[in-house]
């Protein structure tokens, strides 16, 4: 029996994860599951799924949960905190974790796991944009496993040969074909996309995701967070990725190799698919998504990304070729610019523009041998000054 930590357990990636695990009982069981506020969703996971530990990040929504799971036998034991998330990352019995907790929130319980070579599911793409060099030099020493979980990430490692970790270059590979969905304003002109809404960010056309990731789509800051991260999962550079819009989100991403081969991993839109990949892995078992229909599909769509109608994948191939400091600062100043035009204090535009100040604002700095405290001291920098930025265009 493998027991496996769900961080982020009431978000989109973490509900597709207990549905995979439910359907392999006598394979895995759920140890603990974290969120963050959702005490009746939590409440609900817990009694279908009967885990050991149940974290709640507020504490609030933790006394909260207590109250709700009161007349179960054998209630979870409730924590709360990053504490309690970093307990049940490295507990003994969860052999796997899944990182599925949205932002620079998840990278505490995510190196937790790490340190102590567990199976970490990677769905927390901020843990390596934030902290990338960090994450992969406590994989390494620790014998962790690390397994992609994007649709785009795990698609990539599975076109892979299983030698990658030698160099691209030395298998053969010329360049990664990272796809996009191009979100919800790929056809919008400018001065439409202007006056977006968050409820027209949000209405995402083939992927059904939580409302920060998909404003990170609409805007296409995702697939640059994306892109960084691949850079470090797959030990690359920035000018040998290449996004790709992809409209119907079919191919979830490509590997180009030396020798005219283009390898291509293609399934239906939906995450069970690369979290069984990654619970099974080396195997493969069903996932309950249903079989691709190509003869349904039709046709395969395919242009380059408009980088005037995208500022921030621009901004974050910039970010990634500087280094750095600069992709630390570019998730923060997001994070901080998103959840402002969520809650109305600033356009769409404003995100790009936001982001861009604070990247001029906070110049790169070396994160070589750098600890967590160091990162999460610059990001802590970079939110100020996204704060102060976001203030004074509402002003």
């Amino acid at each position: 029996m493998i027991g496996v930590t769900v961080l982020g357990s009431t978000g989109s990636i973490g509900v597709s994860t207990l549905d995979v695990l439910a359907r392999y009982p006598e394979r895995f069981r759920a140890v603990a599951l974290t969120a963050n506020t959702d005490a009746e969703r939590m409440a609900e996971q817990c009694r279908a799924h009967r885990p050991d530990f149940a974290v709640m990040v507020d504490a609030g929504a933790a006394t909260r949960l207590r109250e709700l799971l009161a007349d179960m036998p054998q209630p979870p034991e409730v924590l709360s905190g990053v504490e309690g998330l970093e307990q049940v990352a490295a507990m003994p019995e969860a052999d796997y974790v899944m990182a599925a907790i949205v932002g620079a929130a998840g990278l505490r319980p995510t190196l937790a796991a790490a340190r102590l070579g567990k199976r970490v599911l990677l769905a927390n793409k901020e843990s390596l944009v934030v902290a990338g060099a960090l994450l992969m030099r406590t994989v390494a020493d620790s014998g962790a496993e690390l397994l992609p979980i994007d649709s785009e990430h795990n698609a990539i490692f599975q076109c892979l040969p299983p030698n990658f970790t030698e160099g691209l270059d030395r298998v053969g590979v010329e360049r990664i074909l990272l796809t996009a969905s191009g979100g919800p304003f790929r056809d919008w002109s400018l001065e439409r996309i202007a006056s977006a809404t968050p409820a027209q960010a949000c209405n995402h056309p083939n992927w059904s995701m939580g409302r920060k990731i998909s404003v990170d789509s609409a805007t296409m800051m995702n697939k640059g967070l994306e892109l960084i991260e691949a850079c470090w999962l797959f030990n690359t550079r920035p000018e040998h990725i290449q996004v790709v819009i992809h409209p119907q989100s079919v191919i979830h991403s490509l590997v180009q190799y030396s020798d005219g081969s283009v390898l291509a991993e293609l399934g239906n839109p939906d995450m069970r698919t690369p979290i069984a990949h990654a619970l099974a892995w080396p195997e493969r078992f069903p996932s309950g998504v249903a079989p691709l229909d190509l003869f349904t599909i039709a046709r395969l769509d395919f242009q380059a990304p408009d980088l005037e109608r995208f500022p921030c994948l621009a901004l974050a191939i910039q970010a990634a070729r500087e280094g750095g400091t600069a992709p630390v600062v570019l998730n923060a100043a997001n994070e901080i610019a998103v959840a402002a035009f969520l809650d109305g204090r600033i356009d769409f535009p404003g995100i790009a523009a936001v982001v861009s100040e604070s990247l001029q604002c906070l110049p790169s700095r070396s994160v070589e041998e750098q600890g967590l405290e160091f990162l999460l001291a610059v990001d802590s920098e970079a939110r100020a000054c996204a704060e102060q930025l976001v203030r004074e265009r509402a002003d």
